[in-house]
């Protein structure tokens, strides 16, 4: 009985790998459109799709990074700026897109764009700093997802969503742990209702890597200024001790177990945008 029982769960996943594992034909002919590509995963991918074929749009927030970005890349690809926080932002960029993939629809839609900082104790920390990080990491993404869901439907793409390891389990205050879990949940709902039409929702959960998301002197100046802001009832309960832990004596944050490479996060991006159907998520995690 339980030889068969064992062959059974063997099979079922011999098939469930060759099923994801069917790759999409007509690359060349997909549109793609990546946020966040100033640097780091966004601007590495759209460099590595570009590569492949196909027709990457690229998303940055400042001028300098879209020019910075096509100096490295072929004619294909085509930058728009675009930032998330803002409505009026956000229509142009989807303007801008309908008329460049026509009746052809968005293939991929790879929600990137992201900030991390600041990070510290959540009792330091005001409304405001929570919604900062929200606005651009569950909110952008909502209402990108939601302005270009039309285009998707169109193509029976997919949506890939950047979310991280600690969307499962909270490591740190602040509110990039948090925004995280909500990405977590609505790509689960998102993807339960687009079923119908065929569209895919894949989630992505890169562990540490070197970018400027999770730049040491970037966090160490946002904790810094958390703490300097930090009411006195606060600064006597945690004391200068706990600040100087986090911080260090080199001045740089405790946060040094990410990786330099990038490679690993780009492949299973590249996956869930290759094959027909990708798993609904994924860990990217290279030390």
């Amino acid at each position: 009985m339980w030889l068969y029982l064992a062959v059974l769960v063997g099979l079922y996943y011999l098939l469930r790998w060759y099923r994801e594992r069917q790759v999409v034909s007509n690359l060349r002919d997909k549109y793609v459109f990546i946020t966040g590509c100033d640097s780091g995963f966004g601007n590495q991918l759209a460099r590595q799709l570009d590569l492949q074929g196909l027709r990457v749009l690229a998303s940055c927030l400042t001028e300098k990074g879209a020019e910075q970005l096509r100096d490295r890349t072929s004619d294909r690809l085509q930058t728009v700026i675009l930032d998330v926080t803002k409505t009026e932002s956000i229509a142009a960029a989807t303007q801008w897109i309908k008329e460049r993939v026509g009746d052809r629809g968005l293939w991929g839609l790879v929600n990137n764009a992201g900030i991390a900082a600041p990070i510290t104790p959540s009792e330091w920390l005001t409304k405001q700093d929570f919604m900062k990080i929200l606005d651009v990491n569950l909110l952008g993404v909502i209402e990108v997802t939601l302005s270009l869901l039309p285009l998707v439907r169109k193509a029976r793409g997919r949506v890939v969503n950047v979310s991280s390891v600690v969307g499962r389990l909270s490591l740190f205050g602040g509110g990039y742990c948090i925004s995280k879990h909500g990405v977590e949940a609505f790509s689960d709902s998102l993807r339960r209702e687009l079923s119908h039409f065929g569209v895919k929702v894949a989630i992505i959960e890169p562990g540490s890597f070197k970018t400027s998301l999770s730049n040491n002197n970037r966090i160490s100046q946002s904790f810094r200024e958390a703490w300097d802001h930090a009411s006195p009832e606060v600064k006597e309960i945690y004391g200068e001790k706990f600040s100087a832990s986090f911080v260090g004596p080199s001045g740089s944050a405790v946060w040094d177990a990410t990786s330099a490479w990038l490679d690993e996060q780009c492949h299973v991006c590249t996956q869930d945008l290759n094959w027909w159907n990708p798993a609904p998520r994924k860990r990217s995690v290279r030390t």
